[in-house]
């Protein structure tokens, strides 16, 4: 099954573990799209400033700090994804609460190594 996912805090930087985990997802091919700060593109994903609304997300993989989380809840959740994972740095009890409300499953996990251990 195609997990298709939206990463949330993408980068181009190669230090970032957002871009290490779009290489990772496309290696993997999973259908991955990306939104961030700046526009750009990392290995044919685009880097979307504005808030596409994707169809049939199944996996929004967090790579924003609670605060920065906070203007996307709404999005997110107009998603409809099947999950969210927030990776370290991420956590926040808040959406959780929202996410689940919604009856959106959600994980506190690191994509890199669920990815890695074939549990993604």
């Amino acid at each position: 099954m195609n997990k298709k996912t939206l990463v949330m805090g993408a980068s181009t930087n190669p230090g970032r573990y957002s871009n290490m985990v779009i290489q990772k997802l496309v290696s993997q091919n999973i259908e991955t799209f990306g939104f961030g700060k700046r526009v750009g593109a990392l290995v044919g994903v685009p880097i979307e400033t504005t808030l596409v609304p994707y169809k049939n997300i199944h996996t929004v993989t967090l790579y924003l700090n609670p605060e920065n989380q906070k203007p996307f809840y709404d999005y997110i959740l107009s998603l409809k994804p099947e999950r969210v994972i927030f990776n370290p740095g991420t956590e926040n009890p808040e959406f959780y609460k929202l996410l689940e409300s919604h009856n959106i499953s959600f994980e506190v996990a690191c994509s890199l190594v669920l990815l890695s251990t074939n549990t993604y």
